[in-house]
Protein backbone atom coordinates (compact mmCIF):
# COMPACT_ATOMS: atom_id res chain seq x y z
CA UNK A 1 0.00 0.00 0.00
CA UNK A 2 0.74 3.47 -0.15
CA UNK A 3 1.82 4.16 3.36
CA UNK A 4 4.80 1.02 2.78
CA UNK A 5 6.39 3.53 0.31
CA UNK A 6 9.46 5.28 1.84
CA UNK A 7 9.28 9.00 2.58
CA UNK A 8 10.24 10.67 -1.02
CA UNK A 9 10.41 7.25 -2.48
CA UNK A 10 8.74 6.85 -6.31
CA UNK A 11 8.08 3.48 -7.68
CA UNK A 12 9.56 3.55 -11.11
CA UNK A 13 6.15 2.17 -12.33
CA UNK A 14 4.03 5.40 -11.03
CA UNK A 15 7.03 7.44 -12.49
CA UNK A 16 6.61 5.83 -15.97
CA UNK A 17 2.84 6.56 -15.53
CA UNK A 18 2.92 9.79 -14.54
CA UNK A 19 5.24 10.46 -17.44
CA UNK A 20 3.03 9.22 -19.88
CA UNK A 21 0.30 11.24 -18.79
CA UNK A 22 2.23 14.26 -18.93
CA UNK A 23 3.94 13.42 -22.50
CA UNK A 24 0.18 15.08 -24.56
CA UNK A 25 0.58 18.58 -22.87
CA UNK A 26 2.26 19.99 -26.07
CA UNK A 27 -0.08 17.74 -28.43
CA UNK A 28 -1.29 14.76 -30.04
CA UNK A 29 1.97 14.83 -31.68
CA UNK A 30 5.82 15.63 -30.64
CA UNK A 31 9.10 15.77 -31.23
CA UNK A 32 11.47 13.73 -28.90
CA UNK A 33 14.96 15.80 -28.91
CA UNK A 34 16.61 12.58 -26.59
CA UNK A 35 15.74 9.75 -28.72
CA UNK A 36 15.73 12.21 -32.14
CA UNK A 37 11.94 10.55 -33.08
CA UNK A 38 8.41 11.51 -33.49
CA UNK A 39 5.69 10.11 -30.84
CA UNK A 40 2.16 10.24 -31.74
CA UNK A 41 0.38 10.07 -28.07
CA UNK A 42 -3.16 10.07 -28.96
CA UNK A 43 -5.62 7.51 -29.07
CA UNK A 44 -6.75 7.96 -32.08
CA UNK A 45 -3.88 8.63 -34.14
CA UNK A 46 -2.06 5.97 -32.44
CA UNK A 47 -4.91 3.52 -33.86
CA UNK A 48 -4.62 5.38 -37.24
CA UNK A 49 -0.80 4.67 -37.47
CA UNK A 50 -1.08 0.79 -36.35
CA UNK A 51 -3.84 -0.26 -38.96
CA UNK A 52 -1.94 1.55 -41.91
CA UNK A 53 1.35 -0.75 -42.81
CA UNK A 54 1.67 1.12 -45.76
CA UNK A 55 2.30 4.09 -44.84
CA UNK A 56 3.16 3.31 -41.22
CA UNK A 57 5.61 0.16 -42.38
CA UNK A 58 6.98 -2.42 -39.17
CA UNK A 59 9.70 -3.08 -41.60
CA UNK A 60 12.64 -1.01 -39.60
CA UNK A 61 15.44 -2.65 -40.89
CA UNK A 62 17.04 0.93 -42.44
CA UNK A 63 16.39 2.46 -39.80
CA UNK A 64 17.86 0.17 -37.09
CA UNK A 65 21.27 -1.35 -36.02
CA UNK A 66 21.88 -4.84 -37.31
CA UNK A 67 23.57 -7.60 -36.49
CA UNK A 68 23.90 -11.19 -38.60
CA UNK A 69 23.12 -13.26 -36.03
CA UNK A 70 20.06 -11.38 -34.71
CA UNK A 71 18.63 -11.04 -38.45
CA UNK A 72 18.92 -14.71 -39.52
CA UNK A 73 17.28 -15.48 -35.66
CA UNK A 74 14.41 -13.29 -36.80
CA UNK A 75 12.98 -14.38 -40.27
CA UNK A 76 10.25 -15.53 -39.03
CA UNK A 77 8.76 -12.38 -36.85
CA UNK A 78 5.94 -11.50 -38.99
CA UNK A 79 6.02 -8.50 -36.14
CA UNK A 80 8.86 -6.97 -38.18
CA UNK A 81 7.05 -7.59 -41.74
CA UNK A 82 4.52 -5.74 -43.86
CA UNK A 83 2.54 -7.09 -46.29
CA UNK A 84 2.34 -9.69 -48.15
CA UNK A 85 5.10 -11.51 -46.31
CA UNK A 86 3.30 -10.77 -42.92
CA UNK A 87 0.05 -12.33 -44.10
CA UNK A 88 1.89 -15.51 -45.67
CA UNK A 89 3.69 -15.94 -42.14
CA UNK A 90 0.79 -15.48 -39.78
CA UNK A 91 -1.48 -17.21 -41.75
CA UNK A 92 0.53 -20.35 -41.93
CA UNK A 93 1.51 -20.02 -38.32
CA UNK A 94 -1.95 -19.14 -37.56
CA UNK A 95 -2.89 -22.96 -38.76
CA UNK A 96 -0.88 -24.62 -36.31
CA UNK A 97 -1.32 -21.95 -32.87
CA UNK A 98 -4.76 -21.80 -32.62
CA UNK A 99 -7.51 -20.18 -30.27
CA UNK A 100 -8.68 -23.73 -29.73
CA UNK A 101 -4.90 -24.59 -29.23
CA UNK A 102 -4.80 -21.93 -26.56
CA UNK A 103 -7.67 -22.67 -24.75
CA UNK A 104 -6.79 -25.98 -24.58
CA UNK A 105 -3.95 -25.56 -22.65
CA UNK A 106 -6.04 -24.30 -19.44
CA UNK A 107 -5.53 -27.30 -17.66
CA UNK A 108 -2.29 -27.16 -18.28
CA UNK A 109 -1.15 -23.91 -16.87
CA UNK A 110 -3.26 -24.43 -13.60
CA UNK A 111 -1.09 -27.86 -13.39
CA UNK A 112 1.80 -25.86 -13.70
CA UNK A 113 0.88 -23.09 -11.31
CA UNK A 114 0.14 -25.74 -8.67
CA UNK A 115 3.54 -27.29 -8.98
CA UNK A 116 5.02 -23.92 -8.75
CA UNK A 117 3.24 -22.91 -5.89
CA UNK A 118 3.79 -26.20 -4.00
CA UNK A 119 7.13 -25.18 -4.35
CA UNK A 120 7.20 -22.08 -2.02
CA UNK A 121 3.84 -23.70 0.47
CA UNK A 122 6.04 -23.72 3.29
CA UNK A 123 6.95 -20.18 3.48
CA UNK A 124 5.29 -17.05 4.30
CA UNK A 125 7.89 -14.83 2.04
CA UNK A 126 9.07 -15.07 -1.59
CA UNK A 127 9.77 -13.64 -5.14
CA UNK A 128 6.55 -13.68 -7.22
CA UNK A 129 8.57 -13.45 -9.92
CA UNK A 130 11.32 -16.19 -9.48
CA UNK A 131 8.74 -18.59 -8.10
CA UNK A 132 5.39 -18.21 -10.39
CA UNK A 133 5.33 -15.07 -13.17
CA UNK A 134 8.72 -15.99 -14.79
CA UNK A 135 8.77 -19.82 -15.36
CA UNK A 136 5.17 -19.96 -15.45
CA UNK A 137 4.76 -18.97 -19.29
CA UNK A 138 8.40 -20.53 -19.99
CA UNK A 139 7.45 -23.66 -19.19
CA UNK A 140 4.23 -23.30 -21.17
CA UNK A 141 5.61 -22.60 -24.60
CA UNK A 142 8.38 -25.32 -24.16
CA UNK A 143 5.98 -27.85 -23.40
CA UNK A 144 3.72 -26.38 -26.18
CA UNK A 145 7.20 -26.84 -28.46
CA UNK A 146 7.49 -30.22 -27.29
CA UNK A 147 10.66 -29.43 -25.52
CA UNK A 148 12.06 -32.14 -23.01
CA UNK A 149 11.28 -31.35 -19.56
CA UNK A 150 15.15 -31.06 -18.58
CA UNK A 151 15.87 -28.36 -20.95
CA UNK A 152 13.07 -26.07 -19.88
CA UNK A 153 15.99 -24.03 -18.03
CA UNK A 154 17.70 -23.27 -21.27
CA UNK A 155 14.67 -21.11 -22.33
CA UNK A 156 14.58 -19.38 -19.12
CA UNK A 157 18.49 -18.86 -19.14
CA UNK A 158 17.65 -16.97 -23.09
CA UNK A 159 14.94 -14.98 -22.04
CA UNK A 160 17.18 -13.56 -19.07
CA UNK A 161 19.81 -12.45 -21.61
CA UNK A 162 17.55 -11.42 -24.40
CA UNK A 163 15.19 -8.95 -22.26
CA UNK A 164 17.63 -8.09 -18.96
CA UNK A 165 18.66 -4.56 -20.82
CA UNK A 166 21.33 -4.41 -18.70
CA UNK A 167 23.49 -2.92 -21.93
CA UNK A 168 20.98 -0.44 -22.55
CA UNK A 169 20.22 2.72 -20.73
CA UNK A 170 16.82 4.30 -20.41
CA UNK A 171 16.89 6.11 -23.23
CA UNK A 172 19.38 4.17 -25.76
CA UNK A 173 20.90 5.86 -28.76
CA UNK A 174 21.82 4.08 -31.90
CA UNK A 175 25.23 3.23 -30.48
CA UNK A 176 23.56 1.82 -27.37
CA UNK A 177 21.48 -0.54 -29.36
CA UNK A 178 24.56 -2.21 -31.36
CA UNK A 179 26.17 -3.04 -28.23
CA UNK A 180 23.18 -4.63 -27.22
CA UNK A 181 22.86 -6.72 -30.10
CA UNK A 182 26.48 -7.57 -30.05
CA UNK A 183 26.23 -8.92 -26.60
CA UNK A 184 23.62 -10.66 -27.29
CA UNK A 185 24.75 -12.38 -30.18
CA UNK A 186 26.29 -15.38 -28.32
CA UNK A 187 22.96 -16.29 -26.56
CA UNK A 188 21.04 -15.68 -30.17
CA UNK A 189 23.33 -18.07 -31.99
CA UNK A 190 22.64 -20.97 -29.15
CA UNK A 191 19.49 -20.88 -29.68
CA UNK A 192 19.16 -20.65 -33.38
CA UNK A 193 21.03 -24.06 -33.41
CA UNK A 194 19.36 -25.53 -30.71
CA UNK A 195 15.67 -25.42 -32.06
CA UNK A 196 16.97 -26.05 -35.57
CA UNK A 197 17.92 -29.14 -34.24
CA UNK A 198 14.72 -29.29 -32.28
CA UNK A 199 12.92 -28.72 -35.90
CA UNK A 200 14.80 -31.36 -37.77
CA UNK A 201 14.19 -33.96 -35.30
CA UNK A 202 10.24 -33.17 -35.29
CA UNK A 203 10.69 -33.49 -39.12
CA UNK A 204 12.29 -36.90 -38.26
CA UNK A 205 9.36 -37.85 -35.74
CA UNK A 206 6.09 -35.55 -35.72
CA UNK A 207 4.65 -35.51 -32.38
CA UNK A 208 1.37 -33.76 -30.76
CA UNK A 209 3.15 -30.85 -30.29
CA UNK A 210 2.86 -27.38 -31.81
CA UNK A 211 6.20 -27.84 -33.67
CA UNK A 212 4.85 -30.44 -35.90
CA UNK A 213 2.00 -28.50 -36.60
CA UNK A 214 4.07 -25.99 -37.70
CA UNK A 215 6.22 -28.37 -39.79
CA UNK A 216 2.41 -29.70 -41.08
CA UNK A 217 1.05 -26.37 -41.89
CA UNK A 218 0.22 -25.35 -45.15
CA UNK A 219 -1.61 -22.59 -47.70
CA UNK A 220 -1.63 -23.05 -50.95
CA UNK A 221 1.10 -25.66 -51.38
CA UNK A 222 3.84 -22.81 -49.18
CA UNK A 223 5.29 -24.35 -45.95
CA UNK A 224 7.55 -22.55 -43.22
CA UNK A 225 11.12 -22.86 -43.84
CA UNK A 226 12.93 -24.08 -40.84
CA UNK A 227 14.44 -20.68 -40.15
CA UNK A 228 10.84 -19.33 -40.21
CA UNK A 229 9.94 -21.59 -37.49
CA UNK A 230 12.98 -20.55 -35.60
CA UNK A 231 11.94 -16.70 -35.97
CA UNK A 232 8.43 -17.67 -34.76
CA UNK A 233 9.56 -19.44 -31.45
CA UNK A 234 11.46 -16.35 -30.63
CA UNK A 235 8.38 -14.35 -31.11
CA UNK A 236 6.59 -16.76 -29.10
CA UNK A 237 9.44 -15.83 -26.15
CA UNK A 238 8.06 -12.40 -26.44
CA UNK A 239 4.74 -12.54 -26.99
CA UNK A 240 3.62 -15.73 -24.93
CA UNK A 241 6.38 -15.41 -22.42
CA UNK A 242 7.71 -11.60 -21.22
CA UNK A 243 4.15 -10.13 -21.87
CA UNK A 244 2.96 -12.68 -19.00
CA UNK A 245 5.51 -12.48 -16.64
CA UNK A 246 5.46 -8.32 -16.90
CA UNK A 247 1.43 -8.44 -16.76
CA UNK A 248 1.49 -10.70 -13.51
CA UNK A 249 4.18 -8.48 -11.80
CA UNK A 250 2.45 -5.13 -12.52
CA UNK A 251 -1.02 -6.84 -12.01
CA UNK A 252 0.16 -7.82 -8.12
CA UNK A 253 1.85 -4.00 -7.49
CA UNK A 254 -1.48 -2.43 -8.95
CA UNK A 255 -3.54 -4.27 -6.33
CA UNK A 256 -1.38 -3.91 -3.77
CA UNK A 257 -1.09 0.07 -4.37
CA UNK A 258 -4.70 0.41 -4.65
CA UNK A 259 -5.74 -0.63 -1.54
CA UNK A 260 -9.57 -2.49 -1.21
CA UNK A 261 -8.86 -3.95 -5.62
CA UNK A 262 -7.57 -7.27 -4.36
CA UNK A 263 -10.32 -7.89 -1.80
CA UNK A 264 -12.81 -6.87 -4.22
CA UNK A 265 -11.53 -9.44 -6.57
CA UNK A 266 -11.53 -12.47 -3.83
CA UNK A 267 -15.00 -11.12 -3.60
CA UNK A 268 -16.05 -11.88 -7.01
CA UNK A 269 -13.39 -13.67 -8.59
CA UNK A 270 -15.58 -13.47 -12.16
CA UNK A 271 -14.01 -9.39 -12.19
CA UNK A 272 -10.53 -10.99 -12.92
CA UNK A 273 -10.47 -10.62 -16.62
CA UNK A 274 -11.80 -7.72 -16.65
CA UNK A 275 -8.96 -6.24 -13.84
CA UNK A 276 -6.19 -7.92 -16.18
CA UNK A 277 -7.25 -5.77 -18.85
CA UNK A 278 -6.79 -2.42 -16.58
CA UNK A 279 -3.60 -4.00 -15.88
CA UNK A 280 -2.85 -3.87 -19.30
CA UNK A 281 -4.15 -0.69 -20.16
CA UNK A 282 -3.04 0.61 -16.74
CA UNK A 283 0.68 -0.51 -17.31
CA UNK A 284 1.13 -1.62 -20.75
CA UNK A 285 4.69 -4.08 -21.23
CA UNK A 286 5.80 -2.55 -24.05
CA UNK A 287 4.58 0.73 -24.20
CA UNK A 288 5.93 2.36 -27.62
CA UNK A 289 5.90 0.15 -31.15
CA UNK A 290 8.03 1.77 -33.64
CA UNK A 291 7.34 2.39 -37.33
CA UNK A 292 8.98 3.64 -40.36
CA UNK A 293 7.40 6.41 -42.07
CA UNK A 294 7.15 5.55 -45.90
CA UNK A 295 5.89 8.81 -47.60
CA UNK A 296 5.22 12.23 -46.21
CA UNK A 297 3.10 13.09 -43.94
CA UNK A 298 1.53 15.63 -42.07
CA UNK A 299 0.43 14.51 -38.31
CA UNK A 300 -1.08 16.90 -35.77
CA UNK A 301 0.25 19.48 -37.91
CA UNK A 302 3.69 18.76 -37.87
CA UNK A 303 5.39 17.73 -41.88
CA UNK A 304 7.00 14.44 -41.19
CA UNK A 305 9.19 12.87 -44.17
CA UNK A 306 9.45 9.58 -45.27
CA UNK A 307 11.93 7.41 -43.73
CA UNK A 308 11.75 9.02 -40.61
CA UNK A 309 11.18 6.77 -36.99
CA UNK A 310 7.83 7.14 -35.51
CA UNK A 311 6.99 5.75 -32.00
CA UNK A 312 3.18 5.05 -31.38
CA UNK A 313 2.99 5.68 -27.40
CA UNK A 314 0.56 3.12 -26.27
CA UNK A 315 1.28 4.54 -22.76
CA UNK A 316 0.16 7.85 -22.92
CA UNK A 317 -2.45 6.36 -25.69
CA UNK A 318 -4.03 4.35 -22.97
CA UNK A 319 -4.55 7.41 -20.95
CA UNK A 320 -6.43 9.47 -23.55
CA UNK A 321 -9.58 11.54 -21.98
CA UNK A 322 -11.37 11.45 -25.02
CA UNK A 323 -11.55 7.41 -25.08
CA UNK A 324 -11.63 6.77 -21.58
CA UNK A 325 -13.74 8.00 -18.80
CA UNK A 326 -11.42 9.00 -15.52
CA UNK A 327 -8.14 7.95 -17.77
CA UNK A 328 -6.08 8.43 -14.85
CA UNK A 329 -8.56 6.00 -12.15
CA UNK A 330 -7.71 2.18 -12.21
CA UNK A 331 -10.84 0.95 -12.37
CA UNK A 332 -10.87 -3.06 -12.30
CA UNK A 333 -14.81 -2.79 -13.45
CA UNK A 334 -13.93 -0.54 -16.31
CA UNK A 335 -15.78 -1.53 -19.84
CA UNK A 336 -15.78 -0.89 -22.31
CA UNK A 337 -11.56 -0.91 -22.30
CA UNK A 338 -10.37 -0.39 -25.65
CA UNK A 339 -6.77 -0.33 -24.83
CA UNK A 340 -3.80 -0.07 -27.10
CA UNK A 341 -1.48 -2.43 -25.59
CA UNK A 342 -1.41 -5.50 -27.36
CA UNK A 343 -1.77 -3.27 -30.57
CA UNK A 344 -4.13 -2.45 -33.65
CA UNK A 345 -4.13 -3.41 -36.95
CA UNK A 346 -2.44 -6.94 -38.36
CA UNK A 347 -0.39 -6.08 -35.67
CA UNK A 348 -2.47 -7.21 -33.02
CA UNK A 349 -0.33 -9.55 -30.59
CA UNK A 350 -0.13 -12.81 -31.63
CA UNK A 351 0.19 -14.29 -27.90
CA UNK A 352 -2.76 -11.46 -26.49
CA UNK A 353 -5.00 -14.44 -25.88
CA UNK A 354 -2.39 -16.98 -24.31
CA UNK A 355 -0.84 -14.14 -21.73
CA UNK A 356 -4.54 -13.40 -20.79
CA UNK A 357 -5.06 -16.91 -20.10
CA UNK A 358 -1.97 -17.10 -18.38
CA UNK A 359 -2.46 -14.14 -16.06
CA UNK A 360 -6.58 -15.03 -15.66
CA UNK A 361 -5.73 -18.27 -14.11
CA UNK A 362 -2.45 -17.58 -12.29
CA UNK A 363 -4.22 -14.71 -10.43
CA UNK A 364 -7.32 -17.53 -9.54
CA UNK A 365 -4.86 -19.80 -8.25
CA UNK A 366 -3.13 -17.46 -6.26
CA UNK A 367 -6.22 -16.27 -4.40
CA UNK A 368 -7.29 -19.72 -3.40
CA UNK A 369 -3.80 -20.65 -2.18
CA UNK A 370 -3.53 -17.54 -0.49
CA UNK A 371 -5.82 -15.40 2.41
CA UNK A 372 -3.30 -12.64 2.20
CA UNK A 373 -0.66 -11.74 -0.67
CA UNK A 374 1.20 -8.10 0.18
CA UNK A 375 4.64 -6.70 -0.66
CA UNK A 376 5.61 -5.73 2.72
CA UNK A 377 8.62 -3.42 1.29
CA UNK A 378 9.14 -1.58 -2.28
CA UNK A 379 12.65 -1.06 -1.61
CA UNK A 380 13.07 -4.22 -2.22
CA UNK A 381 11.18 -4.57 -5.55
CA UNK A 382 13.66 -4.55 -8.55
CA UNK A 383 12.38 -3.15 -11.53
CA UNK A 384 12.83 -4.09 -15.36
CA UNK A 385 14.93 -1.93 -17.67
CA UNK A 386 12.34 0.12 -19.02
CA UNK A 387 13.69 1.06 -22.26
CA UNK A 388 13.30 -3.24 -22.95
CA UNK A 389 10.01 -3.83 -21.17
CA UNK A 390 8.06 -2.39 -18.19
CA UNK A 391 7.46 -4.62 -15.56
CA UNK A 392 9.23 -5.92 -12.34
CA UNK A 393 12.37 -8.07 -11.86
CA UNK A 394 12.08 -9.36 -8.65
CA UNK A 395 8.72 -8.93 -6.59
CA UNK A 396 9.06 -10.15 -2.64
CA UNK A 397 5.93 -10.82 -1.24
CA UNK A 398 4.54 -11.73 1.97
CA UNK A 399 1.41 -14.09 2.05
CA UNK A 400 -0.82 -15.78 4.84
CA UNK A 401 -3.08 -18.67 4.05
CA UNK A 402 -6.44 -19.55 4.83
Amino acid sequence: MISKQSTGERLLLEELADRWRCLPEAGPVRYDETQRVWQVLDHETVATVLADPATYSSELSALAPTQSDFETFTQGNFVAMDPPEHRKLRTLVSQAFTPRVVQGLGPRIEAVCARLLDAVADRDRFDLVDALAYPLPIIVIAELLGIPAGEHRLFQEWASVLFGGDQLGEAPDMADLERALEAIAPTVREMNGYMLDHIRARRANPGDDLTSRLIAAEVDGVRLADQEMVGFVALLLVAGHITTTALLGNAVVTFDRHPGTDAALRADPSRIPAAVEEVLRWLPPFPELGRRVTRPVVLGGHDIPADTMLMAHLGAANRDPARFTAPDVFDVTRSPNPHLTFGHGIHFCFGAPLARLEARIALHMLHERFRTLVIPSYEDVAYQNPAVIVGVRHLPVEVSRP
